[in-house]
């Protein structure tokens, strides 16, 4: 595969996850149209604003996650990715987000990196749970550790395979963070790590 292909399944991903609330939206504005009870239109509103910030919230997630995130520089305010995360989680209340990054900025690579592998791990967690992210810059590099645990824990075979290896199968769209992901490690030469497949906590670590 190639950039091309990696290109086409992240519009993929990103116009899959933006279906939802944009739909939200049309719908909200057709039953606006036809609505005359106040307290209805009332609540159209409601919805209509929720489904503008989840919109929005994905936007600002997918801008810095698998976009140039122009305007950033090199390095890119951890405020930001944290931001991002809780935009992307925060809406449903199904995870909670620990955040344990003490530095103020990170390269834009590992921020990119950081963010599609709390994805990847926040679609394990089915029926939500704990969400800890971690990182530390040094002179060598930089070192993340994305730690997931919950009631039901599933990591998809598919997006494990291609974390581990990248595009040497075939790729579908919601893996196309881990493929993101794990060709930006290997670019840095760095290496990523994950834990066996029986184990009850979900570990992903990455060191570039």
């Amino acid at each position: 595969m190639n950039a091309i292909e990696l290109a086409s399944l992240l519009c993929s991903r990103l116009c899959h996850d933006l279906l939802s609330p944009v739909g939200a939206l049309n719908n909200g504005l057709e039953l606006m149209a036809d609505e005359q009870d106040p307290e209805m239109r009332e609540r159209c509103l409601e919805l209509l604003a929720e489904s503008a910030k989840a919109s929005a919230s994905k936007l600002k997630f997918f801008r810095l996650a698998f976009g140039a995130a122009g305007g950033f520089g090199e390095e890119i305010d951890t405020r930001e990715a944290r931001a991002a995360l809780e935009g992307l989680f925060g809406a449903e209340k199904k995870i909670t987000l620990g955040w344990m990054v003490a530095a103020d900025k990170l390269p834009k690579e590992a921020v990119k990196v950081l963010l599609n592998l709390a994805l990847v791990a926040g679609d394990a967690l089915v029926r939500g749970g704990q969400l800890d992210i971690g990182a530390e810059k040094s002179d060598t590099g930089t070192e993340i550790v994305i730690r997931a645990e919950g009631p039901r824990l599933l990591l998809d075979p598919n997006l494990r395979a291609t974390l581990e290896r990248g595009a040497a199968g075939t790729v579908e769209p919601r893996a196309a963070g881990a493929w993101l992901a794990h060709a930006l490690i290997t670019e840095a030469g760095g290496k990523l790590q994950i834990s066996p497949i029986d184990s009850p906590v979900l570990m992903i670590g990455a060191s570039f």
